[in-house]
């Protein structure tokens, strides 16, 4: 098999296929190796089927809370612009009061 990983990798899948095809024989003394590879096969395409779409998900719900802390910012922004215009205001309210008064 050729490959980029590390021969520990390599021996550790070939461990975990060991194991599945043991316990799909163990489980069914009459199922050929033939038999056992290809259910071992499904069952691991399932899994990985079911994997991609739990990243898809998950990819899905992380752009959705970029999404929301960008409007969020944005509202936040806006309402920082809008303090400080209200404070201008504030500010010249109160030095046209103090004028009236003296």
């Amino acid at each position: 098999m050729q490959t980029e990983e590390p021969p520990s990798y390599v021996y550790g899948l070939a461990k975990m296929l060991e194991k599945r095809l043991n316990d799909m024989c163990s489980g069914n003394s009459s199922i050929s190796p033939y038999s056992a590879a290809v259910m071992v096969a499904l069952s691991t395409l399932d899994d990985l089927s079911k994997a991609q779409g739990n990243v898809d998900n998950i990819r899905m719900q992380a752009k959705e809370y970029v999404d929301e802390a960008g409007k969020a910012r944005i509202e936040r922004d806006a309402a920082l612009k809008e303090i400080e215009v209200l404070k201008a205001k504030i500010e010249q309210l109160e030095s046209n009061q103090q004028l009236k008064k003296a």
